[in-house]
């Protein structure tokens, strides 16, 4: 509806980039941003790590604070989510009323898989998504508690690894044969593995939950443990509701194309909800990782402004768990061969993926101490594979440099700097017809 601001719903990190760079671009009508948290937009990776272990603050998690919102004359609709989209007269409805908009930008995230699992009086149960979910869970980290984890992926494997430094005894269960293993393969995930074990985590692989009764854990493999919390960590699914209900295209998340644009003209998607045709992969995909949400909501904005824009953007993520930092670029799925690669010390290495037509990268080091070059998953001349130098240190991921390979990593404190205000991205904005 022309004359109508724009309307972003969501307040996580792919919501929170777009509002910042519609601003920074030179957009000076309204924008209205709907929140069913009553917290300002942030970052969710630190849920699980720096802000669970009681080193970084709530604040520290903003995308921006709250008095940018206020200076930029952005419409924050705190704790009111939207119930519905009406794409006939191009409006959202929540509780306080409806709202016009001129174009719509869905950033609605993901959930927590949820289980059929009811706590008992001696155990509880926690999901972890929010800052309410973190604050609530670090009250149960600790010497005197035992931290069941259902699920090795990367939430639960990284909330192990700060439970871990915190004195919590944590018990992890995965029913596959590794941790992390549908992420990064067996080589990788088995010294991941090891790294946990090592660190004193009770990892039980082709193991589940069968059921809780009064203080004990009854497990799949005829063990009983007593835990006094249960974390389910059994994955995510797409907030995709609202758009269900509008009439919107949807399959495994919110279907755009590579502008980001959804089946209707005037409505968008980014960040952990869209599921996107990727131009260089020649396949969709869906990515719940922190880059993949600065950069696509950014990427969003310039498309709700009307720039053509092609989201190209090769999937990267990283983690860090005890002293070991790991980065991964690419997209992995079909591999037909792995070949792993010693770093700069015995403990370091890479892991590549290849399959017919194109590589992608997996890149990890058990110690952090290793640089390499990661190449592109598409089928590309060789010269152009090389996208990235991957720098890790002893303490974890120390930096990323831009695509251009060769081009000399951040200093560590440069690249948490810029973690912080939701910055750090590999493409610039010159490359937004690329990325």
């Amino acid at each position: 509806m022309p004359g109508a601001p724009i309307v972003v719903v969501g307040g996580g990190l792919a919501a929170g980039s777009a509002v910042v760079e519609l601003r920074e671009a030179g957009y000076d009508k309204e924008i209205v941003l709907f929140a069913e948290e009553p917290e300002i937009p942030y970052e969710r990776p630190p849920l699980s790590k720096g802000f669970l272990q009681g080193e970084k603050d709530r604040e520290s998690t903003y995308v921006r604070p709250r008095e940018w919102y206020d200076e930029h004359g952005v419409d924050l609709r705190l704790g009111e989510p939207v119930t519905s989209i009406d794409l006939q007269r191009l409006g959202v409805h929540s509780d306080a009323g409806d709202t016009a908009f001129d174009r719509l930008l869905l950033a609605t995230g993901a959930r927590p898989r949820r289980l059929e699992l009811a706590p008992t009086e001696q155990i509880e149960v926690r999901y972890l998504r929010t800052l309410a979910d973190s604050t609530a869970l670090r009250e149960r980290l600790g010497t005197e508690h035992h931290l069941l984890i259902l699920g090795g992926g990367w939430i639960g494997m990284e909330v192990a690894a700060t439970a871990r430094t915190l004195g919590t005894r944590v018990t992890v269960v995965e029913p596959a044969e590794q941790p992390l293993l549908a992420a990064l393969g067996s080589e990788v995930a088995a010294r991941f593995a090891d790294v946990h074990r090592a660190q004193g985590v009770d990892l039980r692989t082709r193991t589940g939950l069968d059921r809780l009764e009064g203080a004990e854990a009854a497990l799949s493999d005829g063990t009983r443990i007593e835990p006094d919390t249960v974390l389910v960590g059994v994955g995510a699914v797409p907030n995709v509701e609202l758009a269900v209900a509008a009439g919107l295209g949807v399959d495994n998340g919110v279907l755009v194309d590579s502008g980001l644009r959804t089946s209707h003209p005037a409505v968008f998607a980014a960040g952990d909800v869209a599921n996107a045709a990727h131009p260089l992969l020649g396949t969709r995909i869906r990515v719940e990782h922190w880059q993949n949400a600065i950069s696509q909501g950014r990427a969003a904005a310039h498309a709700l402004l009307g720039e053509r824009v092609s989201y190209a953007e090769l999937p990267y993520f990283f983690s860090d768990q005890y002293d070991l930092g790991m980065e991964f670029f690419g997209h992995a799925a079909g591999a037909q061969h792995v070949r792993v690669e010693p770093g700069d010390s015995d403990d370091a290495f890479s892991c590549w993926s290849f399959r017919n037509g194109g590589w992608s990268p997996r890149c990890t080091s058990t110690s952090g101490i290793a640089a390499t070059s990661c190449a592109s998953a598409s089928p590309v001349a060789s010269e152009q594979r090389v996208l990235s130098r991957v720098c890790l240190s002893r303490r974890g991921l120390v930096g990323v440099s831009s695509r251009r390979a060769g081009r000399p990593c951040p200093s560590g404190s440069a690249r948490r700097r810029r973690s912080a205000a939701g910055r750090a991205a590999p493409a610039r904005r010159g490359d937004r017809a690329r990325a």
